[in-house]
């Protein structure tokens, strides 16, 4: 199985102006370098807010920065010949691109309707009143700016199941409107919190309208004729049906390529009920890891206090190390976003050596924390500002992971603060020892075989400038700075 590192290229206060293309372009040499194999891209089509967009507001799936819709030609991150250009250079350099689906809701609509709908209680989404009343709702896309082209597929009020605002009666709330779908129920296959989680926002997309599921089908293949296609990253997959994800990665993999890589973001803490998505998808991809980056932000709040012994306990990757996506960070959790729990920068270096240097799990790096990010935002009428640090040694570890993070491995998970592990290599490639602490300095001693006495080690990290000799018996003391990692490997391959 290909050993992938994946880059998240993007957050939500990326800046302006259509340069991200162009720094993908700029970046892909240096990133293949280091031993990144993907790279996940932000929505690639214009959202509702034009070139202000992040992408997640989703208007027209078919205008990749090609039309003049939403005051702008261009997104927020550049021009479809521009993204046309980032995907062949990543291709170039042996990179895979994981494209970001929003598929769940649309915005922007072009035009309003008068539809009939159903209060439903917002609290839970289960009760839905039984009269149903006339209004105007925002349900008809048909793109004028696009003319038709590449698809002349129109959004009305049969392709959505929901809406948070009328007009006429001018209400705010989530309204179930009335077709001939569902015999008025949402969606069923979906999280259960609120008691049906189908609604989120926008209009929300119906997708058991045959012609909605085949239109969504045929994007998916449109897309891989307009750029490099490597895989896909699912957005909210919590508030749509399984059954979807689970028939339409099935035909990308018979239409588009068939080792497509697939990561859901089904945000749930809860390792029990990620396994129940999976079962519902049949295993045929992978999803984040949300409990282990709960764990993350709960031992960096929690400082030594916090029981290393038990850092992987209740995560994904310990029970379904294949199906899952390892993360410190994300563009949700960092400060300011609505779900905010940003790891705190001391234990950042920690938790990439926990999910980039073990064997299990698909490690994926968060752009800030590579390259570093600063902005501000007004928050709860307050502005403020955000200085994420770029994390020194990530480069690093990123490049240890491609150098050493091989063959079979041990763990020293036997104590409240300082815990180690071991890749011992392949007959090929070599490996190391992963000493961490989240308190005082400590040190591990582990047994690395007779084949490695006398050998000479050293920290890829350069946190301590030690050399540690192997002792004849094969064993050997492996020290750490307190709240800090070293990666120790042979010193002869370094």
């Amino acid at each position: 199985m290909m050993q992938r590192t994946l880059l998240q290229f993007f957050h939500w206060y990326t800046q302006d102006g259509g340069g991200l293309w162009k720094e993908v372009v700029e970046k892909a040499e240096s990133l293949a370098a280091i031993g990144i194999t993907d790279i996940w891209l932000p929505p690639a089509y214009k959202g509702s807010a034009g070139g202000f967009s992040v992408g997640y507001d989703t208007y027209d799936l078919f205008d990749l920065g090609e039309f003049d819709q939403k005051g702008t030609v261009a997104t927020k991150y550049g021009d479809k010949a521009a993204l046309e250009h980032a995907c062949r250079i990543l291709n170039e350099n042996s990179i895979g691109v994981i494209h970001d689906v929003v598929f769940n809701h649309k915005m922007g609509a072009d035009e309003k309707e008068t539809v009939r709908v159903r209060r439903v209680n917002p609290d839970d989404r289960t009760q839905i009143e039984d009269e149903e009343f006339k209004a105007l709702a925002h349900t008809r896309f048909n793109f004028p700016g696009r003319g038709g082209a590449h698809s002349k597929f129109v959004w009305d009020q049969k392709c959505f199941s929901g809406v948070d605002r009328i007009e006429n009666p001018d209400e705010s709330g989530v309204f179930r409107l009335v077709n001939e779908y569902g015999e008025g129920e949402w969606n069923d296959e979906v999280d259960d919190e609120l008691g049906n989680f189908d609604y989120l926002m926008g209009a929300d997309v119906e997708f058991r309208n045959k012609a909605v599921y085949e239109e969504l089908k045929y994007w998916g293949r449109w897309l891989s004729e307009q750029v490099r296609v490597d895989g896909f990253r699912l957005d909210a997959a919590k508030h749509i049906p399984a059954w979807f994800f689970r028939d339409w990665v099935g035909h990308m993999r018979q239409t588009v390529k068939q080792d497509l890589f697939v990561v859901a973001e089904y945000w749930h803490p809860n390792m029990g009920t990620l396994k129940s998505y999976l079962d519902l998808v049949d295993h045929q991809l992978t999803v984040f890891d949300v409990a282990l980056h709960h764990r993350f932000h709960e031992a960096s709040k929690s400082g030594g206090d916090f029981d290393m012994r038990t850092i992987f306990d209740g995560s994904l990757v310990s029970v379904h190390p294949d199906h899952s996506v390892t993360i410190v960070d994300n563009h949700d959790t960092q400060p300011l976003q609505s779900l905010e729990a940003a790891v705190d920068p001391w234990f950042k270096p920690l938790a990439y050596a926990l999910i980039l240097l073990r064997e299990q799990g698909a490690p994926c790096v968060f752009y800030p924390d590579l390259y570093g990010a600063s902005y501000t935002e007004s928050k709860d009428g307050e502005h403020r500002s955000v200085d994420m640090p770029a994390i020194e040694c990530l480069p690093k570890l990123v490049e240890a992971r491609r150098r050493f993070a091989h063959g079979p491995q041990t763990d020293y998970f036997d104590h409240h603060s300082c815990v180690a592990f071991v890749r011992h290599g392949t007959a090929n490639m070599p490996g190391c020892v992963t000493v961490l602490s989240n308190s005082d300095a400590g040190e591990k001693s582990v047994d690395l075989g007779m084949e490695v006495a006398g050998a000479n080690f050293r920290d890829y990290l350069g946190h301590r400038d030690d050399e540690i000799v192997v002792g004849d018996d094969g064993k050997a003391s492996f020290p750490v700075h307190g709240g800090s990692v070293s990666v120790w490997v042979r010193a002869d391959v370094a």
